[in-house]
């Protein structure tokens, strides 16, 4: 696949532009309702589809099917990841205006880890090509241990993570608005709003473990497996808003995911043996999410919207209209010193500048 470096330069420019106008929509903080969720879930769905077709009519119908199946793995993966930022917020307490701002900077942060992981991952099957069957093994694995452990969720309390922070970073027990530090008592600490952040920059960068060879599995072409990752990222602050309160409903989800997980696993264990088509592998892919989602829905069906519930969740809270107030700037300018010009203290008394002519005839009367 030869990809013009326009053609990279202009994918990065529509990412940063979505990007500001997503940030410049949302700069006010605000409760981001059902009904704006799924406005902007259908705008960064009908993008990733769109760039799809792009990538059909410039390049075939070969490689717009791995982009396609590509998106759709990491879409799918990422509700996992959703699910993961609602116990989170839950845990944390985290006000809803407040969320967006910590979901955007997160998303930032994966796209940069990402491309990171991909870049190596490129190098990596280019210079060793033995390493998909490593990817292979890994991802039978790890389909197997979600597998095994589908009704478990994440322990924040338990965190290695949140201790580890908790631990080198001194931290309040109340959000200040928006703000990851604030200066209290001349000592910069953490909000736990920081916490947070860090969280869900560190689960990310665990779920791209997963996703990255999963993509590699149905494409070696490093401008699909960014591209397909970067639009399935960039609807995840969308899809979380949409999809929070009903993680309760996707109770086979998991499943689907690590039988996911292990059919691409499969797929790159034949490389060598036999060639499974993209269009049948895209297929099984959407198939095995389509039953997964559809019978957890039948099975859940009747059940509301409600937000998780966490037990025993740390105290945190709002900082009151006192504590914002005494909240100091998190950034001290220094005062420029004034320059403080001192006369030599006369020998006479009194404030009268030192005169030497003056001094003298002092002393002449005194001697006579």
């Amino acid at each position: 696949m030869d990809v013009p470096l326009w053609l990279w330069i202009a994918v990065l420019g529509v990412i940063l532009l979505m990007l500001a106008i997503d940030l410049f929509a949302h700069r006010k903080a605000h409760v981001i309702g059902v009904r704006e969720a799924a406005v902007w879930s259908i705008i960064w769905v009908t993008l990733g589809i769109a760039f799809g077709g792009y990538i059909w009519w410039e390049y075939g119908a070969e490689l717009g099917q791995q982009y396609y199946a590509g998106y759709l793995i990491e879409k799918s993966l990422a509700v996992d990841n959703v699910f993961v930022w609602a116990i989170i917020f839950a845990f944390f307490g985290v006000p809803r205006e407040f969320q967006h701002r910590v979901l955007f900077l997160g998303v930032i942060g994966a796209l940069v880890f990402r491309a990171i992981f991909i870049a190596l991952g490129a190098v990596l099957i280019d210079q060793f090509s033995w390493i998909l069957y490593v990817f292979a093994a890994f991802l039978l694995y790890t389909g197997y241990v979600m597998i095994r452990k589908r009704n478990e969720h994440m322990d924040v309390a338990n965190s290695k993570i949140l201790k580890l922070f908790t631990r080198f970073v001194p931290m309040t027990d109340a959000y200040h608005g928006q703000k990851f530090l604030i200066r209290k008592a001349g000592v910069i600490v953490a909000t736990p709003l920081l916490a947070v952040l860090v969280l869900v920059e560190v689960t990310d960068i665990i779920f791209a473990v997963d996703s990255i060879p999963a993509i590699f599995g149905v494409t070696s072409e490093p401008f699909i497996v960014f591209t397909a990752n970067a639009f399935a990222i960039l609807g995840l602050r969308a899809m979380y808003f949409l999809l929070a309160d009903l993680m309760h409903r996707f109770v086979y989800l998991k499943l689907g995911l690590a039988f996911v997980l292990i059919w691409v696993g499969i797929k790159m264990l034949l490389l060598d043996f036999y060639k499974i088509q993209t269009s049948v592998s895209l297929g099984v892919v959407a198939l095995i999410i389509t039953i997964s989602i559809v019978t957890s829905l039948r099975a859940t069906r009747g059940e509301g919207r409600h937000a998780v519930e966490v037990e025993n969740a740390p105290p945190f809270r709002t900082a009151t209209e006192a504590e914002l107030a005494e909240a100091q700037p998190l950034f001290r300018r220094r005062r420029p010193q004034r320059a403080v010009a001192t006369a030599p203290m006369s020998p006479v008394q009194g404030d009268e500048p030192h005169d030497p002519d003056a001094v003298t005839e002092h002393s002449a009367r005194d001697s006579s």
